[in-house]
């Protein structure tokens, strides 16, 4: 979602300089590089040491208000890919064969995920989303493609749109094959690592 089909950098970059600031953390660029595409849930754990679980639902709560703050805006060729799926291209309603799946530059949470695409103006899909929440092991575990693949009542993943590194293996892993967007991370990046993503596109404008 982030990164693919919404830019909620802003929002990111002002919530890591907060709580980099709240927690001590050092150079906040840094840990959005080490971290993007992971829960928050596990990246907030392991960076702020935060092992109160209540504690650690109000910090992503806090997390996530900020990069709702920050303003989602929908990235190039996402509104129109989505719209070209209907029936009514008028209408921004998903086909009920997709589904849609977060973790985000802070992975995202079931309360986080409407709110950042009404942000930006893309729908929710028919057969609804998974985010965080939803699963045990986060990216670039298989566990998030295999729980939307479940969603859609599918043994095999289809084709996999992602920005991230971590993501990208997950895809793989899941069975899938892999299209990189350069939305977050570069060309030169995404071929350098092990990701191994069987496409790759600037933007879902291609």
């Amino acid at each position: 979602m982030d990164g693919t089909l919404i830019d909620s950098t802003p929002g990111v970059l002002s919530a890591w300089a907060t709580f980099a600031n709240d927690y001590s953390l050092g150079d906040s660029a840094k840990i959005i590089h080490e971290t993007h595409g992971r829960r928050l849930y596990d990246t907030l754990k392991e960076y702020c040491q935060v092992n109160d679980e209540t504690k650690l639902l109000a910090e992503i709560d806090r997390f996530e208000d900020e990069v709702i703050a920050g303003g989602p805006a929908a990235l190039p060729g996402a509104i129109t890919l989505l719209t070209q799926q209907l029936d009514q291209p008028d209408k921004h309603v998903w086909n009920i064969d997709e589904s849609l799946l977060t973790s985000h530059d802070f992975p995202a949470s079931n309360k986080y995920a409407p709110r950042a695409l009404k942000a930006a103006g893309i729908p929710i899909p028919a057969a609804g989303l998974v985010t965080s929440n939803d699963v045990t092991a986060g990216k670039p575990h298989p566990a998030p493609y295999l729980a939307g693949a479940a969603n859609l009542s599918k043994v095999f993943v289809g084709l996999i749109v992602e920005d991230a590194i971590s993501g990208l293996k997950s895809g793989r892993s899941a069975g899938a094959k892999t299209l990189a967007v350069c939305t977050s991370t570069s060309r030169e990046v995404l071929l350098a690592s092990d990701a191994s993503p069987d496409y790759i596109v600037n933007d879902l404008t291609q």
